[in-house]
């Protein structure tokens, strides 16, 4: 930091120094004299809860992996689903489904993935959903 001129290295320290109530009234002072507003979401910094404390609400998850886990006895009929629902060629879908496990999607909403885990499951495939 020694690339910064004392003068604003002073200016700096001065403003990191401020009382939570001297500076929303800098704030206030630079709207109103210059009309520059402060950036959005800048507001002040929160602390984070103690340990102990409430835990963060948990995320619910959007987006989803089709995970082929086993093709039981049916392995033609789930080569077949899988070339359907992925667009491979058969040799390729072939493969897909003998290396298991093996993402069959990925990234997709709730809905599509519990059509696509419901169509492997009627041709005999065990499925997850990650």
């Amino acid at each position: 930091m020694s690339d910064i001129a004392p003068e604003l290295k002073e200016i700096g320290d001065k403003i990191a120094g401020l009382t939570l109530k001297q500076a929303k009234e800098l704030s206030d002072y630079i709207k109103e004299a210059y009309g520059i507003e402060p950036a959005s979401g800048g507001g002040v910094m929160m602390a984070a809860p103690a340990a102990g404390g409430a835990a963060p609400a948990a995320v619910e998850q959007t987006e989803f992996d089709v995970i082929l886990t086993a093709f039981g006895d049916k392995k033609l009929d789930v080569v077949k689903v899988v070339k359907n629902l992925t667009g491979l060629s058969l040799m390729d879908a072939k493969k897909l489904v003998e290396g298991v496990p093996g993402k069959i999607k990925e990234q997709v909403s709730k809905a599509d993935a519990e059509k696509v885990k419901a169509e492997l499951v009627a041709a005999g495939a065990t499925v997850e959903l990650k």
